[in-house]
């Protein structure tokens, strides 16, 4: 019987290594966070396991980019259903866990105000507070010492950031190579599949 929470970092189109995690995972509920369908190989077999396991998402920085090309020549060549689902997610996801509240969000959110402080462009790409212009800027996770424990992805370049229970950075890289990467909420585990090859060199588009 499925049971617990699922959380997983970016997929970025990577099908075949986010079919290993739902599979050995077997959870109740999936929270994907961001990022779901560009740079990798496979786009439209993520959509599918989506659908299969009814997988709940906020919205990436990509993901956005994704919409604002829909009917352009840039556009990703996703169906129309994928289309309007990606348009309802959310920026954030939060609810109870055995250790306290937690928060999904694809970057970041306001390190000492929360949620309710965050704007739209910091929830999909902080990572420096207040901003990445000054690479001297502490990461808004240095500072952010919960509750919440916020979990998030969006930052493959720091690999998994784990600063349990206060945040907990899930992008470690699939798409280039390195690994798809999960947390079991309930089990307070986390789970990884290896990349089956390097699908986007680091630092292309």
């Amino acid at each position: 019987m499925a049971a617990g929470t699922l959380f997983v970092g970016d997929v970025h189109g990577c099908s075949v290594e986010l079919a290993e995690l739902l599979h050995r995972a077997d959870a109740a509920r999936v929270v994907l966070l961001g990022d779901l369908f560009t740079k990798g190989p496979d786009p439209m077999g993520v959509w599918a396991l989506i659908q299969a396991h009814r997988c709940e998402a906020v919205l990436g920085n990509h993901d956005a980019a994704v919409l604002s090309r829909v009917g352009t020549a840039q556009a990703l060549d996703l169906p129309d259903d994928c289309i309007a689902w990606l348009r309802a997610r959310p920026l954030f996801i939060e609810g109870e866990g055995p250790k306290g509240p937690w928060l999904a969000v694809h970057a970041g959110v306001h390190p000492k105000k929360g949620r309710s402080a965050t704007r739209r462009a910091q929830a999909l790409n902080l990572r420096r507070w207040p901003d990445d212009r000054d690479p001297d800027n502490a990461f808004w996770w240095e500072r952010h010492k919960g509750p919440p424990l916020v979990i998030y992805g969006h930052d493959a370049m720091r690999g998994l950031v784990d600063r349990r229970p206060h945040s907990l950075g899930l992008d470690t890289g699939c798409v280039y190579g390195g690994r798809l990467t999960a947390f079991l909420l309930e089990q307070d585990r986390l789970l990884q599949a290896t990349a089956r090859r390097v699908y986007k060199p680091v630092g292309r588009r």
